[in-house]
């Protein structure tokens, strides 16, 4: 168990073993952290995995195959021990394999790899990377949940920041209901030039879960409207938080292969919307990067 660095001439990160999760991300010239630093009073977690669940099933459990199998929200992921199976200059690479004890509530044999590289000046590519060893089918999701400072600077507020969103005239958000499970009430929220203001509010119902590939980069933007942290990705959905009433010093910007399920659902796993299936032996890859 143990924290890894890499750099380069802009960037250094740190990534601990522990989930596999990025702590910490800075401008190397200026020392500056951009990744919030999981202070518990607000939240405990800086980028955690989300594997193999998204959000939550309704009642923390699922049905496969006539056994029913229990999980808390975002999955296990996050808080198992990786191994570090690479590390170079510029790029480390995590795995976790099932055991005897991910399979009383995931019952497949999977490896999961996690990587982290540093592809530019001022970005930071996180991969995954997902096997399936089993003799059957597989159904997952995955997603990345990172916390980025907002307000960047002391003596700013929250409200005078913004969220810009790609090509964005109007963004659609399915709002989340009791037991973090999605409801039918769909939000629809005004963009002014593909911004949207950060107001007291926007939380207030948990995270804005924005689904059908409505834009594929989402930026943060200072009180001058510009961007200092932008995340891109090719997800078909993606979240937007920060603790609801909290006034919590972050936002996240979360890319997803998945989604919890909705108030209605009564299905097995295989019948979940938005997830994720694999054959044996086939491999599922995806990324999204983070740019400073």
């Amino acid at each position: 168990m143990g924290m890894y660095t890499i750099r380069n001439q802009e960037l250094v990160i740190e990534v601990h073993s522990f989930g596999a999760e990025l702590k910490s991300l800075k401008d190397q010239s200026t020392g500056r952290e951009y990744l919030w630093q999981a202070d518990p009073a607000y939240w405990k977690r800086t980028s955690p995995v989300l594997f193999p669940l998204v959000g939550n099933y309704k009642n923390k459990e699922m049905r496969y195959q006539g056994n029913i199998y229990p999980m808390s929200q975002h999955g296990f992921a996050r808080d198992k021990e990786f191994t570090c199976i690479r590390q170079e200059e510029k790029e480390l690479w995590f795995r976790l394999e099932a055991d005897e004890e991910t399979k009383k509530s995931y019952p497949f044999a999977f490896v999961l790899e996690i990587g982290y590289e540093l592809t530019e000046s001022r970005t930071v590519k996180v991969t995954w990377k997902v096997t399936n060893q089993d003799d059957k089918e597989m159904f997952f999701s995955i997603g990345g949940h990172p916390a980025f400072y907002c307000p960047l600077n002391p003596g700013e507020k929250q409200t005078d920041y913004s969220i810009y969103l790609e090509g964005a005239k109007e963004i659609t958000s399915r709002r989340i209901g009791e037991g973090g499970l999605a409801t039918d009430t769909l939000v629809t929220y005004p963009l002014e030039e593909s911004c949207l203001p950060i107001d007291a509010h926007l939380f207030d119902y948990d995270a804005l879960v924005v689904e059908n590939h409505q834009t594929q980069k989402v930026s943060l933007l200072d009180p001058g409207k510009h961007p200092y942290v932008t995340v891109s990705f090719d997800t078909p959905l993606f979240g937007l938080w920060s603790p609801p009433k909290k006034n919590a010093p972050f936002v996240c910007i979360e890319p997803w292969y998945g989604r919890c399920d909705h108030e209605k659902f009564e299905g097995t796993l295989e019948e979940r919307e938005w997830g994720n299936r694999l054959s044996p032996g086939e491999v599922f890859e995806a990324f999204y990067t983070i740019s400073i």
